[in-house]
């Protein structure tokens, strides 16, 4: 898919332990206003999509199944034509341009190497494929890329000779000799076991700092993203829900669906309603009744007589002898040094963790929790504290 162009370039440099490094320069990649449809316009598969990508970061589209997040890389990469807004690479609008002109480099989920060819002849494929470089040229590029991913004693190995993280790093190798603007990046470690995805999440992640490009990549695997990503586009039904950090994802929520999404154990919700009592604004349901501070008052006082959810944390969910209300421990499941316990309270259940062998099953406990940690959202699931 991606070609040598002048707008990407690469250079070669020593890494901090004296290996040779490929470093390049991506371009900036914009989407404003993408709208996808399938069906005859009967399907929204994403809408109103508007993306900064700077040169150097890496990006993650993360999303439930169905949620927009590989339809918007695939308008990207040109494997899909949006029916309206722009897309554009640099200085270039290729809205609706050929995949093979973008100059970008796509990793699938599925490795796809031909097992006929040695390593090396598949990185250089692309290179054969569509460019006029001499043969040194090519050797040199496939060369260079197989030493910074540490593949360069399996060059002359046939793909069935290699281990499912090797053949990974053929398919990462291969896009890298184009020297793109950008990677675009589908799933690419979903279909590896749990300690090699971990391993290839670093090692992409290494990849990405040494090569200086811009890099995408789309995931249903929120614990993945937040390892790897600068940015995280957090989607839902075909629409972006917050762009941010991790840091800005996890502790600061613009939507409940956000709040839900992102973190395991997964966000408690409370739905309740905001009442006045004595010039005091109270959040009150079947389990509890709290009164909110001043600050957090003048900004529910339009929702007195709305329903609101409140939303905390596991790890802010208090377990004490007395708390705002009781529950029975149903379930415990250990989890390294901690232990997430599940509560029922009536018709609520909700999750805590806590230190391992702090408590037992089949208990009574108190809960509480204090609402400087908790987010409160609207009915839309829009946050307003």
């Amino acid at each position: 898919m991606a070609q040598s162009s002048d707008s990407a370039t690469s250079d070669v440099e020593n890494g901090p332990s004296g290996e040779s490094v490929v470093t390049a320069t991506g371009e900036k990649i914009v989407l404003e206003d993408v709208r996808k449809t399938f069906a005859n316009g009967s399907i929204v598969a994403a809408e109103e999509i508007n993306l900064n990508i700077s040169p150097d970061e890496f990006v993650v589209l993360l999303g439930p199944s169905g949620c927009g997040k590989t339809t918007t890389l695939r308008c990207i990469s040109g494997l899909e034509t949006p029916d309206s807004g722009t897309i554009t690479i640099g200085d270039r609008d290729v809205t609706t341009t050929k995949p093979k002109d973008r100059d970008l480099a796509f990793v699938f989920q599925s490795i796809a190497l031909f097992p006929h060819m040695t390593v090396r002849g598949n990185m250089r494929f692309g290179l054969d494929m569509n460019t006029d470089l001499d043969a040194d040229e090519k050797k040199r590029r496939v060369e260079e890329a197989a030493q910074t991913l540490g593949i360069e004693e399996m060059l002359d190995r046939k793909p069935a000779a290699l281990s499912g993280g090797q053949q990974q790093r053929v398919s990462i190798g291969r896009a890298m000799v184009m020297e793109p603007s950008a990677f675009l990046l589908d799933e690419p470690f979903s279909a590896l076991d749990a300690n090699l995805r971990d391993q290839m999440q670093t090692e992409v992640k290494k990849l990405h700092r040494q090569i200086g490009c811009a890099m995408i990549f789309v995931t249903h695997d929120q614990d993945e993203a937040m390892t790897i990503g600068d940015k995280i586009v957090v989607m839902d039904d075909g629409r972006i829900q917050q762009v941010g950090s991790p840091h800005e994802i996890y502790n600061e929520p613009d939507t409940q669906f956000v709040a839900q999404f992102i973190g395991s154990p997964s966000t408690n919700i409370f739905e309740s309603t905001v009442t006045k009592q004595d010039d005091e604004i109270v959040l009150e349901n079947e389990l509890f009744t709290k009164t909110v501070s001043a600050d957090v008052a003048d900004k529910l006082e339009a929702y007195v007589g709305r329903e609101v959810a409140i939303g905390i944390r596991p790890e802010y969910l208090q377990l004490d002898e007395t708390g705002l209300f009781d529950a029975d421990i149903t379930l415990i499941e250990p989890q390294g040094s901690n232990d997430v316990v599940h509560l029922d309270s009536g018709t609520r259940t909700m999750r805590t963790t806590v230190t391992q062998g702090d408590v037992t099953a089949d208990q009574s406990v108190g809960v509480s929790f204090d609402l400087e940690d908790a987010w409160l959202f609207n009915e839309d699931g829009d946050r307003i504290v």
